[in-house]
């Protein structure tokens, strides 16, 4: 097993590298594995080759694996859907980041839960840029204004970019329109502080990095 993690992270690395030199030798593009489908054993087994990033959908695998492994000093990212009432058990495991901030509602509940505790949380707002109901997010339209608003009204949460999926489809066209969109928006706050683009997940990362990203959410290309 861990022969051949070892070589999928190379073989993953190697393409992300060539996706970026294409497009700008300077971007540095973090690796986010996504470990949703993951066996504590194949955790370890990527991190012994060298990963340290990692993303979970769901709090109680991310409670899980968090307290089984933790003795290893990983990086752990939410990037699911967060529903209000696992917002107290999210943050008791105090994850390095929350990718998947979908709504204002949920920016005011988290505020209060934050500054309850005096924490900080580094967050990502999600974009909806395919626009498709299966997807939570904020709509394009609207995403820089609440950008703006959740800085100025929820300080306990340090934004930090934004996340996107890409439309789900297989024409190339529709995904690298969708990066792109998102990739307008990052563009306009980054003078509001925004430095983290994550976009791209197995099937579609190299076009994402294409399109700007700098920050890639692997899983099965990984564990495969």
């Amino acid at each position: 097993m861990q022969e051949k993690l070892n070589q999928n992270l190379i073989d993953v690395i190697e393409r992300i590298e060539k996706a970026r030199i294409a497009v700008d030798r300077h971007r540095i593009v973090r690796l986010v594995a996504v470990s949703k489908y993951s066996t504590q054993e194949e955790i370890t087994a990527l991190y012994a080759c060298g990963q340290r990033a990692f993303g979970e959908n769901k709090v109680q695998d991310l409670k899980a694996k968090s307290e089984i492994l933790e003795s290893l000093p990983l990086e752990w990212h939410f990037i699911g859907s967060l529903q209000s009432n696992k917002i107290n058990a999210l943050l008791s495991l105090n994850p390095f980041m929350l990718q998947s901030l979908h709504s204002l509602e949920l920016a005011e509940q988290l505020q209060k839960r934050l500054q309850k505790e005096n924490k900080a949380l580094r967050t990502l707002l999600q974009v909806n840029s395919a626009k498709e109901e299966s997807k939570s997010g904020f709509m394009p339209e609207v995403a820089q204004e609440m950008y703006c608003r959740i800085l100025e009204t929820c300080p306990n949460i340090k934004l930090c970019g934004l996340m996107s999926i890409g439309a789900h489809t297989d024409e190339k066209k529709m995904i690298q329109k969708s990066f792109e969109q998102t990739y307008r928006i990052f563009e306009s706050l980054q003078n509001k502080g925004a430095k983290t683009l994550s976009m791209g997940m197995s099937e579609d990362f190299e076009l994402a990095i294409a399109c700007g990203s700098n920050c890639v959410r692997l899983g099965s290309v990984l564990f495969k």
